[in-house]
């Protein structure tokens, strides 16, 4: 019964909702930006569990750093190496264009990782991110629950629990966003807050309509965007 009902909500409402569709929104967005002749990296690139993040090929050189130690053998990097955010293992304006995908709301230090996204973009860079926007429901109930929980749910959802890291939700909100610009000298080019599908309450029916519900709501008027589930950024070094 949850599956069909979840099904018809699908069909009716989100038509056009793929798997990982937000993932799906930041390569709309990057790809916009890319050109054949530049070097990007990817900020948190993990294992390449999110094929929405592969643009070899596409251009001269991906490059990647993480923490974790699978970057070395991500298939989407042409060279991955194992470093903080906070360190990139890389020289001063190497890159045209960095990127983050649910990364911000794991840093512990997101001044710090600003500035080293500024030192390695080219003059003209572009930093581009997508991270949860912290007074939506869903960040609200993981900073109020431990993280072995969010490891449970994420395996519900068809997560790998080796994927679900700790979350500290210190940059996400617009107003944090654009204080980390002014501090680390980026300008703000765009900011956008959204919500769609209601991910994390399709696992059951009775959630999911409460869901749909909310997502109409806030999507409904400007006046409740601060209550969407994404953050999409990007900002630019100055030339």
């Amino acid at each position: 019964m949850t599956g069909s009902v979840a099904q018809w909500i699908d069909r009716t409402f989100y038509p056009s909702f793929a798997h990982n569709w937000d993932d799906a929104l930041l390569r709309e967005r990057i790809l916009a930006r890319l050109s054949p002749e530049q070097c990007i990296l990817d900020l948190g690139a993990g294992g390449g569990v999110v094929t929405q993040m592969n643009f070899r090929g596409l251009v001269t050189k991906t490059c990647g750093v993480d923490l974790d130690p699978r970057v070395c053998e991500n298939p989407m990097l042409d060279e991955g190496r194992v470093a903080d955010a906070g360190r990139v293992p890389y020289g001063d304006s190497m890159f045209d264009i960095v990127f983050a995908d649910n990364v911000l709301e794991h840093l512990d230090e997101p001044a710090q990782v600003f500035a080293e996204v500024r030192r390695v973009l080219k003059p003209g860079g572009r930093f581009l991110f997508k991270t949860p926007n912290r007074t939506h429901y869903m960040p609200l109930i993981a900073q109020c629950t431990p993280h072995w929980f969010h490891g449970f749910i994420n395996r519900l959802r068809g997560r790998s629990v080796i994927d679900t890291f700790p979350t500290r939700y210190r940059t996400n909100d617009v107003a944090t966003l654009r204080r980390l610009a002014s501090e680390t000298c980026f300008d703000v080019e765009r900011i956008e807050l959204i919500e769609g599908r209601p991910e994390y309450l399709r696992m059951l029916w009775p959630a999911y309509l409460v869901g749909l519900v909310y997502e109409r709501l806030v999507n409904s008027t400007e006046i409740l965007a601060m209550f969407r589930v994404l953050c999409i950024g990007e900002f630019k070094k100055p030339a």
